[in-house]
């Protein structure tokens, strides 16, 4: 894990309610490149996840649960036996905010454990 990463994964979500304009492409590919494996789709950030099984699957969807609610900043997620797709968006601002990388450097945290 690099420097960037580690920088990221110990900030803080700040709550988002929209009046502030979404990152610009430069901010969000400087952000990108903290994170290994996601991608920009658009307006918001993806990266899929493996597991040998179901029970693997879950265990790791109900962290992302527990990480969300902590930092109170909530992904899509789309889940199947042996993976789960993340997807970050702010949408109180319709685009990417530095929340959406916090939560995506904590969730590959937890991935790693």
């Amino acid at each position: 894990m690099n420097k960037m990463t580690c920088d990221l994964t110990s900030k803080q979500c700040k709550p988002c309610e929209g009046g502030v304009p979404p990152l610009s492409s430069d901010e969000v590919s400087a952000f990108l490149q903290q994170i290994e494996g996601w991608q920009l789709l658009g307006k918001q950030i993806s990266k899929t996840y493996a597991f040998k099984n179901y029970y693997q699957t879950m265990a790791f969807v109900n962290a992302v649960a527990w990480v969300s609610h902590r930092e109170d900043h909530h992904p899509d997620m789309t889940v199947g036996y042996n993976q789960c797709v993340i997807t970050y968006t702010t949408h109180a601002i319709g685009g990417l905010s530095e929340n959406d990388f916090i939560c995506a450097a904590k969730i590959d945290k937890l991935f790693a454990i």
